[in-house]
Protein backbone atom coordinates (compact mmCIF):
# COMPACT_ATOMS: atom_id res chain seq x y z
CA UNK A 1 0.00 0.00 0.00
CA UNK A 2 1.38 3.40 -1.02
CA UNK A 3 1.55 6.20 1.53
CA UNK A 4 1.67 9.72 0.08
CA UNK A 5 0.71 12.98 1.77
CA UNK A 6 1.86 16.55 2.16
CA UNK A 7 1.28 18.42 5.40
CA UNK A 8 1.81 22.12 6.09
CA UNK A 9 2.44 23.14 9.70
CA UNK A 10 2.37 26.83 10.55
CA UNK A 11 5.61 26.79 12.50
CA UNK A 12 9.30 27.09 11.77
CA UNK A 13 11.25 24.11 10.52
CA UNK A 14 13.43 23.70 13.64
CA UNK A 15 10.44 23.53 15.98
CA UNK A 16 8.66 20.98 13.76
CA UNK A 17 11.84 18.87 13.42
CA UNK A 18 12.44 18.94 17.19
CA UNK A 19 8.82 17.97 17.92
CA UNK A 20 9.02 14.98 15.59
CA UNK A 21 12.09 13.79 17.51
CA UNK A 22 10.65 14.37 20.99
CA UNK A 23 9.67 11.15 22.74
CA UNK A 24 6.90 12.75 24.81
CA UNK A 25 5.34 14.49 21.78
CA UNK A 26 5.44 11.27 19.77
CA UNK A 27 3.87 9.32 22.63
CA UNK A 28 1.02 11.84 22.80
CA UNK A 29 0.50 12.11 19.04
CA UNK A 30 0.79 8.56 17.70
CA UNK A 31 -2.84 7.39 17.45
CA UNK A 32 -3.59 4.58 19.89
CA UNK A 33 -0.14 4.74 21.49
CA UNK A 34 -0.10 2.88 24.79
CA UNK A 35 3.66 3.05 25.28
CA UNK A 36 6.69 4.46 23.50
CA UNK A 37 10.17 3.88 24.91
CA UNK A 38 13.38 5.15 23.39
CA UNK A 39 15.76 2.21 23.01
CA UNK A 40 18.62 4.13 21.35
CA UNK A 41 19.25 7.50 19.71
CA UNK A 42 17.20 6.57 16.67
CA UNK A 43 14.88 3.77 17.75
CA UNK A 44 11.85 3.18 19.93
CA UNK A 45 9.81 0.23 21.10
CA UNK A 46 6.10 0.89 20.80
CA UNK A 47 2.73 -0.59 21.77
CA UNK A 48 -0.31 0.67 19.88
CA UNK A 49 -4.00 -0.25 20.01
CA UNK A 50 -5.81 0.50 16.76
CA UNK A 51 -9.31 -0.14 15.46
CA UNK A 52 -9.80 -0.40 11.71
CA UNK A 53 -13.32 -1.23 10.58
CA UNK A 54 -14.46 -4.16 12.75
CA UNK A 55 -10.90 -5.22 13.59
CA UNK A 56 -9.31 -4.00 16.80
CA UNK A 57 -5.72 -4.97 17.45
CA UNK A 58 -2.90 -4.35 19.86
CA UNK A 59 0.47 -4.18 18.16
CA UNK A 60 3.94 -4.23 19.63
CA UNK A 61 6.94 -3.35 17.56
CA UNK A 62 9.64 -0.87 16.79
CA UNK A 63 10.22 2.45 15.10
CA UNK A 64 13.65 3.05 13.56
CA UNK A 65 14.79 6.45 12.31
CA UNK A 66 17.33 6.05 9.48
CA UNK A 67 19.13 8.09 6.82
CA UNK A 68 18.86 11.28 8.86
CA UNK A 69 19.76 14.51 7.09
CA UNK A 70 19.03 17.12 9.82
CA UNK A 71 16.26 19.58 8.96
CA UNK A 72 15.92 18.01 5.49
CA UNK A 73 14.66 14.43 5.71
CA UNK A 74 14.73 11.03 7.39
CA UNK A 75 13.32 7.57 6.81
CA UNK A 76 11.11 5.93 9.40
CA UNK A 77 10.82 2.13 9.47
CA UNK A 78 7.89 0.82 11.51
CA UNK A 79 7.34 -2.86 12.27
CA UNK A 80 4.58 -4.28 14.40
CA UNK A 81 2.98 -7.59 15.23
CA UNK A 82 -0.33 -8.13 16.94
CA UNK A 83 -3.57 -10.01 17.13
CA UNK A 84 -4.67 -8.63 13.75
CA UNK A 85 -1.50 -9.56 11.89
CA UNK A 86 1.68 -7.72 11.00
CA UNK A 87 2.46 -4.26 9.73
CA UNK A 88 5.67 -3.05 8.14
CA UNK A 89 6.06 0.44 6.75
CA UNK A 90 8.96 2.45 5.41
CA UNK A 91 8.29 6.13 4.83
CA UNK A 92 10.50 9.09 4.06
CA UNK A 93 9.67 12.48 5.52
CA UNK A 94 11.11 15.47 3.64
CA UNK A 95 11.00 18.95 5.13
CA UNK A 96 10.93 22.37 3.45
CA UNK A 97 10.56 25.84 4.92
CA UNK A 98 7.78 27.59 2.99
CA UNK A 99 6.10 30.95 3.52
CA UNK A 100 3.18 29.25 5.36
CA UNK A 101 5.57 27.45 7.73
CA UNK A 102 6.98 23.95 7.29
CA UNK A 103 5.98 21.61 4.49
CA UNK A 104 6.38 17.89 5.18
CA UNK A 105 6.20 15.46 2.28
CA UNK A 106 5.57 11.87 3.36
CA UNK A 107 6.17 9.09 0.88
CA UNK A 108 6.52 5.35 1.31
CA UNK A 109 5.01 1.90 1.38
CA UNK A 110 3.29 -0.26 3.96
CA UNK A 111 2.73 -4.01 3.95
CA UNK A 112 -0.05 -5.46 6.06
CA UNK A 113 -0.85 -9.13 6.61
CA UNK A 114 -3.27 -11.18 8.66
CA UNK A 115 -6.85 -10.35 9.62
CA UNK A 116 -6.30 -6.63 9.21
CA UNK A 117 -5.27 -7.12 5.57
CA UNK A 118 -8.56 -8.87 4.86
CA UNK A 119 -10.66 -5.77 5.60
CA UNK A 120 -9.82 -4.57 2.12
CA UNK A 121 -7.46 -2.18 0.44
CA UNK A 122 -10.00 0.65 0.21
CA UNK A 123 -10.76 0.58 3.93
CA UNK A 124 -7.05 0.26 4.82
CA UNK A 125 -6.17 3.22 2.59
CA UNK A 126 -8.83 5.38 4.22
CA UNK A 127 -7.84 4.24 7.70
CA UNK A 128 -4.15 4.97 7.06
CA UNK A 129 -5.01 8.49 5.81
CA UNK A 130 -7.15 9.06 8.90
CA UNK A 131 -4.35 7.91 11.24
CA UNK A 132 -1.77 10.07 9.43
CA UNK A 133 -4.09 13.08 9.63
CA UNK A 134 -4.70 12.46 13.36
CA UNK A 135 -0.94 12.26 13.97
CA UNK A 136 -0.12 15.45 12.06
CA UNK A 137 -3.15 17.21 13.54
CA UNK A 138 -1.73 16.57 17.00
CA UNK A 139 1.78 17.67 15.93
CA UNK A 140 0.20 20.79 14.40
CA UNK A 141 -1.40 21.65 17.76
CA UNK A 142 1.90 21.12 19.58
CA UNK A 143 4.01 23.33 17.29
CA UNK A 144 1.51 26.12 16.63
CA UNK A 145 0.91 26.90 20.31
Amino acid sequence: MKIETTQILQSNLEKVWDSLHNEQVLRECIPGCESLVKTSDNSYSVTIRIKISAVTGKYTGSIQIQNVSPLKQYTMVVEGTGSGGTVKAEVTLSFNQVKEGTEINVSGDATVSGIIARVGQRILGGASRMLINQFFGCIREKVQN
